[in-house]
This record gives C-alpha cells, structure tokens and sequence, in this order.
C-alpha cells in the first residue's frame, strides 16, 4: 500500500484530510449486506513518534492504537518499530442510517442518506462518573462557532480542583466545544470538537462526544437536524466476509464507562448463542476465539471457516 502526502489509503476505503488538519478521516464504499470495512496497514515509526501523534495522524484514538499494539511503548515506540494501524472494522449490529457510536470501540460511524457508503472516526466518550448514555436519539439542534455555558456540576468540580471556569466560554481555542456542534435530544449530551485532542478515543469528557476538530468539520454538514444517532456498547462483533467468520474484540464497558469485570467467556458464548444464524455452517476455532477474548487487540480476525461437504 502506498502512502501519499495528504492522503491515506486503507484497502478500498480513502482516508482523507483536512487542509491544515493532522487528522484524517476513514470514507468506505458500502455494498448492501456488506459486514467489515477497511483493511490493517502498518507505519514504521521515527524517533520522535508517539500513538497520540500516529492515532491523530491516521484517525485512530489513542486506545485504539495502544489495543492493536501490545508490548510496544506508546509513547517511545522506537526507531524504525512497525506500528499496527487497525483499518479494519466489523460494522455495529445496529441501523445503518445516521449516526451510530459504539462505547466500547471509542469510535463513531456515519452512514449518510445517499446510501452507499460508511464513515468513521474515533471519538472520546464520558470518563467515570460521567459515563455517555446508551439508546437511540437524533440530533436536535446544530451550531457553528458554539459558546460554551458549562452546566453547575462541571464549574463546581472544576472549583474544587482549583481552576475554576466562567459562566460563558466565547468561541475560540479554549472553548472545549471546538468549531463545530450538535446536541442530541438527549438532556446534556453533544456531539463536538476539542481544544485538547489528546482525549480523542479515551474515557475523559462530560458524557459528551469528543471528535478532533478536522473530524467534526467534515462530519457537520452533512448531518442534518433530525439525523438518528444509535448508542451502542458492543464490545464484540461479528461478521461475514469472502465467506469466513470473523471476530472483532474490543475491552467491555460496564455502565460506568469502567472496562468491566463481566465473566468475558460467558458474554463470547452468549453472544455467539444469539447470532446462532450468522455463524450455522462455520467450523468455529474456539482457542482462537479464547486467544482474542484475552487479548483484546480491537482487531478483526478470522474465528471460523465453512464447513466443506463431503
């Protein structure tokens, strides 16, 4: 695969940027029926490289990154160490229209009404205590160089900690809404870009829904008001593809937004019980299936081939 100034390419799917912008987003055809998207691709890292710089480079959160690489040092991979990119992604089991974020992928999917095609990028999600919600919505209102009216819970934990916030934040670079904006109807709960792109695909905001600010710019207009937004938490994830089974492991969330302490082997088998139609005719690689359990890379991989006839 080559790699062009400005421009990155995963499998079939473009990853396009922003003029200015670090930060690039994954655009995928999609064919009806169609269940994964993309393709891994890997970098070789420089000296001064760190998953935080890779992940905004490439449009992968910072977790996300650290999943797909264990063992190497996030922020000292090393000269010339191969980084994994993980490109590749088993769509949710959920509506394909609008908007639909999965918790526990740190990772936010726009299917536009033209059909035909899938977006995504990664987003931060609540942290403890604020923990985003679950459920279907639809945005309700959209701005563009929004203000930032920080609700009572916010400015007194931000006094408490000793740095407290103004009852308006204008526009701006510190305004934590970035330039762009959309609440769903859901009390409290936006979608919106960042003065502090770190957090992009970790557990830090309000509740709210975190994009780097090139994300969010591309994403805004082409959302418009009433767009249905799916939350979901599906840590794990099947799909089809050139006929063989395949697994995406990602670390659950309870309802805290806390990675959980759920018995993980009882969740595979029940969630493999339910998607008993899906996987009928697969011979299922149960080590392998126990191997991705454990390690939780958030990578895609083949769990069952097709039984062959007599």
């Amino acid at each position: 695969m080559k790699y062009l100034p400005g421009k990155r390419w995963f499998g079939v799917g473009l990853l396009s940027a922003c003029l200015g912008c670090a930060a690039y987003a994954a655009d995928f055809p999609l064919a009806p029926g169609q269940q994964l998207v993309g393709s891994v691709q890997t970098v070789e890292a420089v000296y001064e490289d760190t998953f935080a710089d890779l992940g905004e480079t490439y449009g992968f959160g910072f977790l996300e990154m650290q999943a797909a690489n264990p063992g190497v040092d996030a922020w000292l991979p090393g000269e010339g160490t191969t980084i994994r990119l993980p490109g590749q992604f088993i769509l949710p089991d959920a509506p394909r229209s609008g908007i639909v974020i999965n918790l526990p992928e740190y990772r936010l999917y726009h299917y536009p009404a033209d059909g035909g095609r899938v977006s995504t990028w990664p987003v931060g999600i609540g942290r403890e205590g604020w923990s985003s919600p679950i459920g279907q919505t639809r945005v309700a209102r959209k701005e563009a160089n929004p203000s930032w009216y920080p609700p009572q819970s916010i400015r007194a934990e931000h006094a408490a900690a000793g740095d407290p916030l103004p009852a308006v934040v204008p526009p701006g670079p510190d305004n934590p809404m970035g330039p762009f904006k959309m609440n769903l109807a859901m009390s409290g709960y936006v979608i919106h870009g960042t003065n502090k792109s770190f957090g992009i695909g970790m557990r830090v905001s309000h509740g709210c829904f975190r994009m780097n600010n090139a994300d969010v710019t591309e994403l805004f207009p082409q959302v418009p008001i009433g767009t249905e937004v799916t939350i979901v938490n599906q840590p794990y994830k099947l799909g089809v593809q050139d006929g063989r089974l395949y697994l995406e492991v990602h670390t659950p969330l309870d309802e805290q937004g806390l990675p959980s302490a759920l018995d993980k082997q009882a969740a595979i088998q029940e969630l493999l019980q339910a998607q008993g139609e899906l996987i009928s005719g697969y011979r299922l690689d149960w080590q392998k299936i126990r191997d991705m359990v454990f390690a939780e890379e958030g990578v895609p991989a083949v769990i069952g081939e097709p039984y062959r006839s007599i």
